[in-house]
């Protein structure tokens, strides 16, 4: 599904609105993508509720004969699995949501709560490289390395880096920090190269060039038809700015304006699917504390849509939708679950935790460095980690 594959080329209008004149920019630019998407997929638009995709799901176990189905779902997957088990809560066998969707705050609200944890996130990632700050020079404490960045970010609309790299694009790449520790040290090493080296080669090697918006369309025709969004302009212009003011300045206005077609879509979707069911079998729900794409509140309000499910809370976990990435504490109450329906015993708010790792959630760039270097005068063996 494709409206216009040429909509996030770099390099874009700076997502902060300075003025007026800019933010009626990105209004037009929005407003066209809408109209694009009409113009292509109206037939099609209002068919694309999760609840159509959960009806697709079972068409696809009736196909394979199937009386039941075991689900893993992560992030919008924890929202569709939701979806599919209150519509066919007699065909669920197990389900796994890691990184759970608020029910309360579909749609609009969840970007809202999502400025919010995006602006935490970020900020453990300055934290964090201003605390390796021997390794990436761009600053001693966590606000030097923030005030750095924003001034980097700043030239960057003068002077795009690398002639591709936009205040825009550099937010978009940055962002992933705030969803993955994994990229905590790939992405301080870019913007250091760049920032005492003018070295750009990691950050262009990170860039998305556009010419592709599958994503970004379904995605916005997912979220237009599943909820009811504000038509007013005002009320989007007005939150963005209240949140900005009170210091939630990395994700709000580009999460403004990675929904914005929605508001000028040709219909208002929803309501939304009230979600829960009788008969349902235990389900496993995983959620980081520090997740920033969807955060705690969303993993104990779906535990408390489905009182059957057992909720297990990684404690201090930044990374969104965290298991099977090596945490043995969360994946072995995955694999049991899965293998044999075992779930942890119920009890008020989580029913167990797991410690995030901290090779994990607070990684070494030196120890990194050394594992990737190997032993001195010896070939590791073919296959090793």
């Amino acid at each position: 599904m494709s409206c216009d594959p040429h909509y996030q080329d770099p390099i874009r209008p700076d997502y902060v609105p300075h003025s007026a004149k800019e933010e009626r920019a990105w209004i037009a630019k929005s407003k066209r993508y809408a109209a694009d998407c009409t113009r292509k997929f109206g037939w099609l638009l209002p068919h694309l509720r999760t609840t159509d995709a959960a009806r697709d799901m079972d068409a696809l176990r009736a196909a394979l004969g199937q009386k039941k189905i075991s689900y893993y779902g992560f992030s919008y997957g924890t929202y569709l699995g939701a979806t599919y088990a209150t519509l066919f809560p007699k065909r669920v066998k197990h389900a796994v949501f890691d990184g759970n969707v608020n029910p309360k705050t579909v749609w609009y609200d969840a970007q809202l709560e999502q400025d919010k944890a995006f602006e935490r996130n970020i900020k453990f990632w300055f934290a964090w490289t201003a605390k390796w700050d021997s390794v990436y020079h761009l600053g001693k404490t966590g606000k030097a390395v923030e005030a750095r960045y924003y001034a980097i970010r700043a030239a960057a609309k003068k002077a795009p880096i690398g002639g591709k790299i936009g205040p825009d694009e550099l937010d978009d790449i940055v962002l992933n920090a705030g969803y993955n520790t994994g990229f905590y040290i790939p992405y301080a090493e870019a913007l250091s190269a760049w920032a005492t080296k003018k070295d750009p080669a990691a950050l262009l090697d990170n860039l998305n060039p556009g010419g592709d918006d599958n994503s970004f369309a379904v995605y916005n025709a997912v979220q237009a038809a599943d909820a009811k969004w504000p038509r007013s302009w005002s009320k989007w212009h007005n939150d963005a700015a209240k949140l900005y003011r009170q210091g939630y300045r990395f994700n709000t206005w580009s999460n403004v304006w990675f929904n914005a077609p929605v508001a000028f879509w040709p219909f208002n979707g929803g309501p939304e699917l009230r979600l829960g069911a009788k008969g349902l079998p235990g389900m496993l729900l995983v959620q980081s504390t520090l997740d920033g794409a969807t955060p705690v509140a969303g993993g104990l309000a779906m535990h408390k849509t489905f009182p059957s499910s057992r909720l297990v809370e990684e404690i201090g976990g930044k990374t969104h939708a965290n298991t099977l990435n090596g945490n043995l504490c969360l994946d072995d109450k995955v694999a049991a679950y899965l293998d044999s329906g075992r779930l942890p015993k119920g009890r008020p708010g989580a029913d167990a935790t797991c410690k995030a790792l901290p090779e994990l959630n607070d990684p070494d760039p030196t120890a990194a460095k050394a594992a990737a270097a190997g032993p001195k005068g010896k070939d590791l063996p073919v296959g090793r980690p």
